[in-house]
């Protein structure tokens, strides 16, 4: 799952909502921060509220993401998504088609999400607005083994450049996966990836509730 599906269904509770996007913050800006389940759940009871808020989301993200993989409309439209970009690629690194075709489906059940619930993409990011990201930054760092000091600069970055509403257009899509090709030190992707994108679209949409299937998205 993507940033808009984990945090829908929980943006009147703002610190919640915020925090099940710190998993995917800190693989884009720091992998060594590791937030395993046994290491939240203690905080999750914490005295001070927004501690609890925050661990509650960061545990939130990881049985969502858990339930998510694991549901057979995942899998199979994966492998339907990773069979055409493997086409459209051709020659060239055997799991970069795989990666793209796993990222797709969650960021284009994103994009049907903005769809269906545009008034509540723009709370998402009010309520981004609203949380102190240096407070998530050091409840993170109380749970993980390694500190970080990027978190709240990631965070910052993100609520102002809006992403999520990006998914919703081919070629600006296009843009986004190919930051994330750079990221992950992979090729980037010509323009006819565009195709695969158009093609995916209905596939994610047809399978929408499938794919939230036991999660809590309204």
């Amino acid at each position: 799952m993507n940033y808009f599906a984990h945090a829908l269904p929980f943006l009147d509770r703002p610190y919640f909502a915020a925090a099940t996007g710190i998993p995917d913050w800190l693989t884009v800006v720091d992998r060594r921060v590791r937030l395993r389940l046994k290491l939240v759940e203690p905080f999750c009871v914490d005295a001070d509220p927004i501690t609890t808020a925050i661990a509650g989301g960061i545990r939130q993200h990881l049985l969502d993401d858990a339930r998510f993989h694991a549901t057979p409309a995942f899998v199979e439209t994966t492998i339907a998504i990773t069979a055409l970009a493997r086409e459209a690629l051709g020659i060239g690194p055997g799991f970069q088609a795989s990666f793209l075709g796993h990222l797709l489906v969650e960021v284009l059940l994103d994009a049907v999400l903005v769809e269906r619930h545009p008034r509540e993409l723009q709370r998402y990011y009010e309520l981004l607005e609203s949380v102190d990201p240096h407070r998530l930054q050091a409840v993170v760092n109380r749970i993980a083994a390694q500190s970080t000091d990027r978190l709240s600069g990631m965070i910052a970055l993100f609520r102002e450049a809006r992403i999520l509403s990006d998914y919703q257009e081919n070629g600006r899509l296009l843009e986004r996966m190919n930051q994330v090709m750079r990221r992950v030190k992979l090729p980037g992707l010509p323009e006819e990836i565009v195709e695969v994108f158009a093609q995916g679209r209905p596939m994610v949409r047809r399978r929408y509730e499938e794919l939230l299937e036991g999660i809590p998205v309204r």
